[in-house]
């Protein structure tokens, strides 16, 4: 299975250019596209998910046993879809065994034998059996969350979008819902959008990253990171000097350490009282967006 993104582009009627040429090719597994907010991820997400219109360029999803054009073929693409957006609502008077075999009804299983059988193994499989007849409304961010990816599971889906789904869960609650996706994506096509660096560390093995609605980098993040090998300095520095090395060195990133700021800077020759340091998919995160924002802003 893959799904080929070529030259997508979108601009909103406030004249905001959300994608600008997209080209992306996906294939079976875990993707992750990581960026900050406002870069057009969800953008994208949603175009994927035939929730809005793209201006020009085109999206297939090949199948063993089909290909899709999915801006125009929309209701087949929903057929095999799973899409977990950022935010989305609850019925907190609902249970969650209702709201499944609800789902399940919309998604056109009729025989109810079926429904209950697929609604309780995904229960099962998001660790949510044992509270299947509690409210919605009673369950925390982290329930709430694998009852999305379960309605997300209905009907077998062959392309799963996830927007932010980790976004304000608790780090066990995390881990719970890496190993999910982990399971997930052996057999399927799922695009994690996040602006968390860590989970496309520990879940992908295929990445992009969109900044400004463009691609800056797409890879394994494990090659993307050797790219990076010998050109990441480190150094400690007062908080009120921060900004004179900024206008002297190519700062990527920095962070507070023990009272005083760590400094990650780029660059491929030696730098003075800075030593080097092993990059990681961070560095190669943030090396990759000043590099577009500053070309933006000169």
């Amino acid at each position: 299975m893959q799904l080929e993104i070529k030259d997508l582009t979108k601009t909103y009627s406030n004249g905001v250019r959300a994608l600008k040429g997209v080209t992306l090719t996906i294939s079976q597994g875990m993707f992750g596209l990581l960026g900050p907010n406002g870069a057009g991820k969800s953008s994208l997400m949603r175009t994927i998910a035939t929730l809005q219109e793209a201006d020009s360029g085109s999206v297939r999803l090949s199948m063993p046993e089909t290909d899709l054009n999915v801006l125009t073929q929309k209701d087949a693409v929903r057929r095999v879809l799973g899409y977990l957006p950022q935010e989305f609502g609850v019925y907190p008077r609902v249970t969650a065994e209702t709201m499944l075999d609800h789902i399940a009804t919309l998604k056109g299983i009729a025989n109810s034998r079926e429904r209950k059988d697929i609604v309780e193994g995904l229960l099962q499989k998001v660790n949510l059996y044992q509270v299947r007849k509690k409210n919605l409304g009673t369950y925390s961010g982290g329930m709430k969350q694998r009852f999305g990816i379960a309605q997300a599971l209905i009907g077998n889906p062959r392309l799963i979008i996830v927007d932010e789904p980790t976004a304000g869960l608790d780090p066990a609650e995390r881990n719970r819902f890496h190993n999910l996706l982990s399971e997930i994506g052996e057999n399927t096509i799922v695009i994690l959008s996040t602006h968390i660096v860590e989970d496309v560390t520990n879940l992908c093995s295929d990445m992009a990253i969109i900044c400004l609605g463009e691609v800056v980098a797409a890879g394994n993040p494990n090659d993307l990171v050797t790219d990076l090998k010998g050109k990441i300095w480190q150094t400690f520095v007062e908080k009120s000097e921060i900004e004179t090395y900024r206008k002297t060195h190519r700062v990527i990133s920095t962070q507070l350490k023990g009272g005083k700021t760590r400094l990650h800077a780029y660059s491929d020759l030696p730098l003075a009282d800075f030593e080097p340091v092993s990059p990681d998919l961070e560095d190669v995160y943030f090396a990759k967006i000043t590099e577009k924002m500053d070309v933006v802003t000169v």
